[in-house]
């Protein structure tokens, strides 16, 4: 597979990744997120992982990259579906994923991006309201 598929659904992008992934197939996909964030406006990403049964350095970075390309272009990323290994592999790498939230399933991940964008509106008819009725 030379590229993992990226699906939108609302203000959301999902990508599923149910094959191991190489590097450059992980730098393929940071690329093409990226193109589909600034093309789409999209202000959540989610990363269902669960088809990865073990992770390097390398993609672990990856992830924590593409989440801070993400949050630059104003797109939370929320990685779902993480296995127990997974999660043990990364901790022992020392790699944090710091502006990466996390959720069980990708039910959670969507209901945590969701919420985001409920608020966003939210904000955002306040402040048009406040705007018309001065």
């Amino acid at each position: 597979m030379d590229r993992i598929p990226i699906l939108k659904l609302g203000g959301a992008l999902i990508v599923t990744i149910q094959v191991d992934m190489h590097d450059r197939l992980a730098v393929a996909l940071e690329e093409d997120l990226t193109a589909m964030i600034s093309r789409t406006g999209a202000r959540g990403v989610l990363i269902e992982i669960s088809g990865l049964e073990i992770v390097d350095s390398f993609i672990g970075r990856m992830l924590d990259n593409i989440a801070s390309v993400s949050r630059v272009l104003d797109a939370e990323t929320v990685v779902v579906g993480m296995r127990p290994a997974v999660a043990i592999t990364l901790v022992e790498l020392g790699l944090t994923l710091s502006g990466i939230k996390t959720a069980l399933n990708v039910e959670r991940g969507m209901a945590m991006i969701q919420a985001r964008l409920n608020e966003e509106d939210a904000e955002g008819l306040r402040s048009t309201r406040g705007r018309y009725e001065d």
